[in-house]
């Protein structure tokens, strides 16, 4: 991961430069993005990488553009300037005649197969059971064989706790139960890149561990690449590779888990840390 000057480590845990540590790693880039909501900029000129595999956290203050990148990435808003590439290729853009213009709906609907979200609501199709509720996306979107695609749903159940559920309807689970079923059907897609959105904010405060417990299970134990909005400042602590702390639409300082949280250099850093911690 590289924000503005900011230098990621490679594999080995040494520090590289930004274009050390691209070497084919790369999964995401933010080039020069800006997102207006009318007059308001929320994000402003943004400058990212994330490196695949990585485990990245965004913090900062509410409205300060961490939730918008999220959505940019699952196309709900587009860029009002600059590009976004996930995987190498562009997002919502496309090459034509050695121009970039606009991408159609097929070119974006299929880099965005490499995207998973869990949003702060869980989203789940009331009408559906649990299992089905996993397996829609992977055979109707993917084309997986119905068979395949129950076989891997169980297994995410089983990796989140839930495979006694699995027939039951979304009202009959609590919130954590259901936020964990989010979870499952998004992994269900097989994402290069997961992405949460303040995945525990919804749920009531008995519930949270349990949910944050699945997620460090997914990152400690998977490859899986996640970019996280959060407020839970030990569970960003306990998953991250990189922490970058926004304000006002942009990055104003990133590093290790250790240094952002105990040694931040910026005042602003300082301040927001002081108020949630």
């Amino acid at each position: 991961m590289s924000a503005d000057s900011n230098h990621p480590k490679d594999h080995t845990g040494e520090t590289t430069s930004p274009a050390e540590s691209g070497g084919g790693a790369e999964l995401i880039r933010f080039d020069k993005v800006t997102k207006r909501f009318g007059t308001h900029t929320v994000l402003d000129s943004l400058d990212f990488t994330v490196s695949s595999g990585k485990h990245v956290t965004l913090i900062g203050p509410s409205g300060s553009g961490k939730t918008t990148i999220l959505r940019l990435l699952m196309t709900l808003l587009k860029p009002d300037e600059g590009t976004i590439k996930v995987g190498g290729q562009y997002l919502t853009h496309e090459e034509k005649g050695g121009k970039l213009v606009p991408a159609g709906e097929k070119h974006t609907r299929e880099v965005r197969k490499k995207i998973g979200m869990v949003f702060q609501q869980f989203n789940l199709f009331p009408n559906m059971k649990v299992l089905r509720n996993i397996t829609e996306a992977p055979v109707h979107v993917l084309g997986m064989d119905k068979d395949a695609a129950e076989e891997r749903a169980r297994e995410l159940l089983d990796l989140v706790g839930l495979t006694e559920h699995l027939d039951k309807y979304p009202t009959q689970l609590s919130g954590g139960q259901q936020q964990r079923v989010a979870i499952a059907r998004a992994l269900a897609m097989r994402p290069q890149v997961l992405l949460l959105d303040e995945v525990t904010s919804a749920l009531d405060p008995e519930l949270v561990a349990g949910v944050l417990d699945v997620l460090r299970d997914i990152a400690h134990t998977t490859d899986i690449t996640m970019l996280c909005v959060t407020h839970e400042m030990n569970f960003a602590r306990d998953i991250s590779d990189d922490v970058l702390m926004f304000d006002a639409g942009r990055v104003i300082e990133s590093g290790s888990p250790e240094k952002i949280f105990t040694e931040p250099e910026h005042e602003r850093t300082r301040e927001f840390l002081s108020a949630v911690l």
